[in-house]
């Protein structure tokens, strides 16, 4: 049996973040163990921009920051990554290879000596009755394999770890109704002039809704996006609105996901023939290894992120991270209709997130971020983009690597510390006080 200070589980944006930010803070044998062959999760799976880093609107502002920095830098410095600007509401984009991210993150667990262990899946996972080490059962293609710990990261998505050790979570959709799922999909040999020429956005809205009126096609929602990706000729779309089901039960996921190939080349259809620019386009990929989940399970932790907090613009003592998304809610009423709702911060403004957010109330040294972090629905809704489930990571990471350091447990952390080590990484803690953001330049200019 081996022993790792820090084990991290999921390798998706907030894992890989943690394992990062461990890494670099100083920590001593960090491992991260992923399920699929490669790292990313969402980022690399089925999206292709970070959406979080700017405040939307007018005067975009930076309120993200740090190990996310490093990697949006190297994307930048390579041409694999432009600024998309505000669309849909959702804050300036920024978009990105998929592909070549994968390699990015490999790179960078392997400059910082992370220990990654991919087709890897977390199967059990005990505590010792001193609290001092987890003991963890990994299954992969060779069988499984015992890893104990001193501190664990819980970046699962559906909080694998804490559900494995009993800890208090919320499953989506038992409370409040859930968010829908997604199949994205991505299209090649557009005409991306023609369709900007003939109206672009605009006109696929109202080709979508004229449809959708119709009944020339089902499509499921009258609203949806397009937008250019680094490779040229092709666009990725966010169209797809699949029914919330239990992530959990693999009939309904298996429906789900039959589902969301069906509606994928209906869109496909409905865009040969009905918007200009895409009549020889073709769908060349779409949601792998499996469709979109926005939510399923979440943690009671130590605080619990609330609605009131996003709006009311909230500051906290033990504040790690910013967010200035909207909640932006994505689901179906009872007739079946998109209900989807945006909620804006209040004069473009941001909130603080607290260290207590990634704190277990039950299991000494558990943290949990990313997906499945402490948070009400709707506060859920608005701090779920990427560049906020990265600085969950990257604090849950510093955090774990200055509890060992001070020989403390994650919850005798002073908050103070941990700021300080954050903001040492580059992370934006407070409101910030700067200039509009405007492009690329000034991108670099504030990481210098």
């Amino acid at each position: 049996m081996q022993h790792v200070d820090i084990a991290v589980i999921g390798g998706g944006s907030a894992g890989c973040c943690a394992a990062l930010a461990a890494a670099v803070s100083g920590a001593g044998r960090v491992m991260l163990a992923e399920r699929y062959g490669f790292l990313g999760g969402i980022s690399t799976q089925s999206l292709d921009t970070f959406y979080g880093f700017f405040t939307p609107g007018d005067s975009p502002k930076k309120v993200a920051g740090g190990v996310p920095d490093t990697l949006v830098d190297r994307l930048s410095a390579r041409g694999e990554m432009f600024l998309r600007p505000n669309t849909y509401g959702a804050g300036t984009g920024v978009t990105y290879n998929p592909e070549y991210l994968k390699l990015l993150w490999d790179e960078l667990m392997e400059e910082t000596g992370v220990e990654v262990m991919l087709h890897t899946e977390l199967i059990n996972a005990e505590q010792s009755e001193s609290a001092q080490f987890f003991d963890l059962t990994l299954r992969h293609r060779g069988g499984t394999s015992h890893v104990t710990a001193s501190r664990l990261i819980d970046c699962s998505g559906d909080a694998a770890a804490a559900h494995l050790l009993g800890d208090s979570l919320e499953e989506a959709g038992t409370k409040t109704a859930a968010q829908t799922f997604t199949t994205t999909f991505r299209m090649c040999n557009v005409d991306l002039q023609r369709f900007s020429d003939s109206g672009g956005k605009k006109l696929l809205q109202e080709k979508m809704a004229e449809t959708v009126d119709s009944g020339k096609f089902s499509l499921p929602r009258k609203k949806g996006s397009v937008h250019p990706m680094v490779q040229p000729h092709c666009i990725a779309t966010v169209a797809v609105r699949v029914p919330f089901a239990s992530p959990f039960s693999s009939e309904a996921l298996s429906r789900a996901e039959r589902e969301g190939r069906k509606q994928a080349f209906l869109y496909e259809q409905f865009l040969r023939a009905e918007v200009p620019g895409f009549e020889e386009a073709k769908i060349i990929g779409m949601s792998s290894p499996q469709i979109g989940i926005r939510e399923s399970r979440r943690l009671y932790g130590r605080y619990r992120l609330t609605r009131d907090d996003c709006l009311s613009q909230a500051r906290f003592e033990d504040a790690v991270m910013l967010c200035g998304a909207p909640i932006e809610d994505h689901r179906q009423n009872a007739a079946g209709e998109e209900e989807t709702e945006w909620v804006y911060i209040p004069d473009g403004g941001v909130y603080q997130v607290p260290y207590r957010c990634f704190l277990s109330k039950e299991v000494k040294n558990l943290l949990i971020a990313g997906r499945c972090f402490s948070a009400e629905h709707s506060a859920h809704a608005s701090c779920r983009s990427m560049a906020q489930t990265m600085s969950m990571g990257q604090a849950a990471g510093a955090a774990a690597t200055l509890s060992l350091q001070r020989q403390c447990s994650a919850e005798e952390l002073p908050p103070g510390m941990l700021r300080r080590q954050l903001t040492a990484l580059g992370a934006v803690i407070e409101a910030p006080d700067m200039p509009a953001y405007t492009g690329r330049d000034e991108w670099m200019k504030n990481r210098e």
